[in-house]
C-alpha cells in the first residue's frame, strides 16, 4: 500500500506569490473559459506553442510543490485544456489555483 500524498504546498510565501502572479498573467492573456463540475476545474486556453510551453511549465512546477493536485494538459476543439482536480482535502488549494488563472480577467 502506498502512502497518500500530503496535502501541503512546499513553496515559501514569496515563491507562491510569484507563481500566482505568473499564472494570473497567463490567464489574463490566454484563458478562453473556465468550467467547474463536481469540484474539478477545466480551464480552456488559446492553442499556441508559447501557451503550451507555459502551461507545461506550470503543470511540472505544481507537480513538484503540490503533488496532491491532479493536473493534466490536453487539447480539445482547437484549444488547450488544463484539467485541475484534487482530493476533497486539497480542493481549497485547487480552487485557489484556478482562481489565480481568473484573477486578471
Amino acid at each position: 500500500m502506498t502512502d497518500p500524498k500530503p496535502i501541503a504546498c512546499t513553496l515559501g510565501t514569496s515563491q507562491l506569490r510569484q507563481r500566482l502572479d505568473e499564472i494570473a498573467a497567463l490567464g489574463a492573456e490566454r484563458l478562453l473559459g473556465h468550467e467547474l463540475e463536481d469540484g474539478a476545474h477545466t480551464l480552456r486556453f488559446r492553442r499556441d506553442d508559447r501557451t503550451r510551453r507555459q502551461l507545461e511549465e506550470i503543470v511540472a512546477a505544481e507537480a513538484r510543490c503540490c503533488p496532491f493536485l491532479d493536473l493534466s494538459l490536453g487539447e480539445r476543439d482547437g484549444e488547450l485544456v488544463l484539467a485541475l482536480d484534487a482530493p476533497i482535502e486539497g480542493r481549497a488549494v485547487a480552487d485557489e489555483l484556478a482562481k489565480a488563472f481568473l484573477a486578471k480577467r
